[in-house]
């Protein structure tokens, strides 16, 4: 989607669309080279970006694609732009999502805050009785 929609903001006058443009297609083939290296298997060095790509942490992942899909909004605010760009965005979304770790059950959280609450009690009382 997002090298289809550079192709397509890149049929313009405007340097400023042609420049998203380019940026977005160059997104994509980024995506492919990092989360889909066997789509580049004829190009030497996409085994080794890929390896690289993945040792990043979940949450440096997010920031760089999240950040790569925003520029070329930034650059040229069009639908062309946004609509491209948000499959690359929101594959930073879910990385930034997974970075954050799993979700706690209810019951954990109840018993966690039941024990802080008993230990600020004795706290409370411990010092009670020891300025009586």
């Amino acid at each position: 989607a997002c090298a289809f929609a550079g192709l397509w903001n890149c049929v313009t006058i405007n340097p400023l669309n042609i420049a998203a443009g380019v940026w977005m297609m160059l997104n994509a083939f980024v995506l492919f080279l990092c989360e889909a290296p066997f789509c580049c298997q004829f190009i030497e060095f996409a085994n080794a970006v890929s390896a690289r790509a993945d040792r990043l942490r979940a949450w440096q992942k997010a920031a760089f694609y999240c950040g790569m899909a925003v520029f070329p909004v930034m650059l040229s605010l069009t639908l062309t732009t946004l609509f491209g760009n948000a499959v690359a965005f929101a594959t930073g979304v879910l990385y930034g999502l997974s970075a954050l770790g799993k979700k706690g059950d209810a019951i954990s959280y109840a018993r966690i805050h039941q024990q802080q609450k008993q230990l600020d009690e004795e706290k409370l009382t411990g010092t009670l009785e020891g300025q009586a």
